[in-house]
């Protein structure tokens, strides 16, 4: 088996996308899928907030796009949503504190669809889990996982549309996270009743050392 480096990017099939919104933005993006069959699974990710530093190569997200494709064969969709850079360049538009955002989850999920991207799950990170509440519940969608959710911009009836959606839900959350940690998060997510609520021992909310 190889040993997994800090920096260590393996094999996949990589290309730059460009993910166009229903309100006249580009969003730019990366498809990463396996290099020697296709993929069984399909990650759509969603980064941190951007005013914090959070974009496409938040480094969980990074990571997974580095690695995933070869070691489990899924495809990892990744992309900057409005106003937001990274060294692969700035999406169109400005940040648009989770409101405009639905666009962008919206097209991320129409270019998994268009490009037959199998068995899609929705990833949030922090803000991001913010947007898969809020705008994720697509027919298209099988399931979500949610890293360190805040809960500062979803609300109750977000939860609610989620628990009527009926989909899987994972939502893993760090033991020393600065906004939600696991026994409230465990109270929050209660009334979806298909969600998963797992603390992480010893982690904090950007998943560092």
């Amino acid at each position: 088996m190889t040993e997994i480096r800090s920096n260590m990017i393996l094999p996949a099939r990589r290309e730059p996308v460009t993910l166009h919104t229903a309100d006249g933005l580009e969003l730019v993006a990366e498809l990463a899928i396996p290099a020697d069959r296709p993929p069984t699974a399909s990650l759509l990710t969603l980064h941190p907030l951007p005013t914090h530093g959070g974009m496409m190569d938040s480094h969980l997200f990074r990571k997974a796009a580095w690695r995933l494709p070869a070691l489990a064969g899924l495809a990892v969709l990744r992309f900057n949503t409005r106003g937001t850079a990274s060294t692969a360049g700035r999406s169109g538009g400005e940040f648009d504190a989770a409101v405009g955002e639905r666009y962008d989850v919206a097209a991320a999920i129409e270019y998994a669809e268009y490009h037959d991207l199998p068995r899609r799950w929705l990833v949030g990170w922090s803000f991001g889990t913010d947007l898969a509440l809020m705008y994720g519940a697509d027919p298209s969608i099988e399931g979500a996982i949610l890293l360190s959710p805040p809960l500062r911009h979803s609300g109750e009836e977000h939860l609610d549309t989620w628990a009527r959606f009926g989909k899987p839900m994972l939502v893993l959350v760090p033991e020393f996270d600065d906004y939600l940690r696991p026994a409230e998060a465990r109270e929050r997510f209660a009334d979806i009743p298909q969600a998963e609520v797992v603390g992480v021992d010893g982690a904090k909310h950007l998943w560092g050392g």
